[in-house]
């Protein structure tokens, strides 16, 4: 076994070596360099906490850096856009967002000289930022969802349009050289064979696929990752017609009601990751997906597909986590767990190669740089944490490594064996995460959230009665 160890870290370094005579000798193009060198296993093994970004009062839920790598943004449940220098360590200044409850969203739009940002909120506003010349900041609202919206999605390489998705079930699409927003469909659940038009999907995540930007995809409070073409919606915006091309999901999971995605990403292949609540993340193919119609779809014919590639050993219950790709060529998957920890796992195999403490609580956002091996996350603490291969040594997963794993997997099976529904569960989220953050204020009105109850006692009843149920099941 030592001997198999020594031989595979030989040939890692014989490689190294081998691509930077090429570089030196001008055979490797810098840029290709620096993309085969940024996924080096190695390399990940040397990350480690380079700086601690401290300037926000509440949790952070949102970073981004900005296409050139040079500057980060964030927001919070403090309601404040702050634009970091992380590399100095350093916050460049910040503005209010003009929301009136906690960020769950900031984004740079390319191609503005960073002057440019939009936001979603739990106040479900779309708001749109303007860096003025002499540094001051306009902020107008562009549209607002029913309930929370927690995910913008930027068409890549466009300055002016995005989208965004929130709780109510809407995707609507926006564009800034006209400030308009318009209503694209809004996602409802199966019953039987067609898609109901009573009750919606309360939407988490969009993302856009980079290989092909005409395709988007969805997913939130029940257990498929939907696919829309765009195109058939820019013929004719007025139908607000509801027509996935193609949908994804294990097939264990298909027909339960108590599952919901927290999380989506796209990979530079084209490959879409899944982050399903309390329950694992799954990487599917293109052709894994179920079509237009999944309930027409036979076990027979299900069975006959490819299963998707699982990444397990995380804890995915407390909060709506984010999960992402890392790695110049998307070589590796990245999350957040409830136990604080962020864990990095190869993306074919499925192999764990490193786990770092990020949060006192849990970690909830992870974004890479756009080019080096740099990773930025946030959670329930009020900071951002920056992370970076400075480490002298090669860091090895730690002595405990299975007991985490095997602690996460417990609590997730042993939850599991309780019922909920998934408006139960987003509801039981919610609680938590206010007693997280006893001392930001939270203002939420009945006419922005429909049908949640703002009764205190009651409330601490549901989450009391929730966490005693989980109590006795141990």
């Amino acid at each position: 076994m030592e001997g198999r160890r020594v031989k595979k870290e030989a040939q890692l370094y014989q490689c190294g070596v081998e691509e930077i005579w090429q570089r030196q000798t001008g055979q490797l193009h810098p840029r290709a360099f620096a993309r085969q060198m940024g996924g080096s296993q190695d390399l990940i093994r040397h990350l480690e906490l380079y700086a601690k970004l401290e300037a926000h009062d509440g949790c952070v839920n949102t970073v981004q850096f900005n296409p050139t790598g040079n500057i980060l943004v964030s927001g919070s449940d403090d309601k404040q856009i702050i634009f970091w220098d992380w590399d100095a360590k350093t916050k460049l200044f910040s503005f209010p967002s003009g929301h009136g409850s906690n960020v769950f969203q900031a984004r740079i739009m390319p191609f503005t000289d960073d002057r440019s940002v939009v936001t979603c909120a739990a106040d479900g506003q779309v708001r749109h930022a303007q860096i003025l010349e002499n540094g001051q900041v306009e902020t107008k609202r562009l549209a607002k969802h029913r309930g929370r919206t927690h995910k913008l999605a930027i068409e890549p390489g466009s300055p002016h349009v995005f989208y965004s998705c929130g709780e109510d079930g809407a995707v609507q699409h926006f564009d800034l050289r006209s400030h308009t927003a318009t209503k694209l469909l809004t996602c409802h659940t199966f019953v039987g064979n067609k898609s109901q038009s009573i009750e919606h999907v309360r939407l988490n995540a969009i993302v856009i696929d980079p290989r092909n930007p005409y395709y988007f995809a969805i997913g939130g409070s029940d257990e498929y990752a939907r696919v829309y073409d765009i195109r058939s919606y820019h013929q004719d915006s007025s139908t607000n017609h509801d027509c996935p091309v193609d949908f994804f999901s294990p097939q264990h999971l298909i027909d339960n009601d108590h599952v919901n995605i927290t999380g989506l990403a796209y990979s530079n292949q084209g490959e879409l990751l899944v982050s399903y609540n309390d329950e694992l993340i799954y990487l599917f193919q293109k052709e894994m997906g179920l079509g237009p119609n999944p309930k027409s779809v036979s076990v027979e014919a299900r069975n006959e597909l490819e299963v998707p590639q699982v990444y397990k050993g995380h804890r995915n219950a407390q909060t709506v986590k984010g999960v992402n790709f890392f790695g110049p060529n998307t070589e590796y998957v990245v999350s957040g767990s409830d136990c604080g920890r962020i864990f990095i796992w190869k993306k074919k195999g499925a192999e764990l190669v490193h786990l770092m403490k990020g949060d006192q609580h849990v970690v909830n956002c992870l974004e890479p740089h756009p080019y080096a091996t740099i990773l930025a996350t946030s959670g329930l603490e009020k900071n951002v944490k920056i992370w970076a291969p400075t480490a002298e040594q090669l860091i090895s997963l730690p002595d405990n490594v299975e007991e985490i794993m095997e602690a996460n997997k417990q609590d997730r099976e042993d939850r599991s064996r309780i019922s909920l529904t998934p408006d139960v569960i987003m509801r039981v989220l919610r609680l938590q995460r206010r007693q997280y953050q006893p001392n930001v204020e939270s203002r939420y009105s009945r006419a922005d959230f429909e049908g949640e109850d703002d009764d205190v006692d009651e409330n601490s009843l549901l989450l009391n009665g929730f966490v005693n149920a989980l109590v006795q099941r141990h």
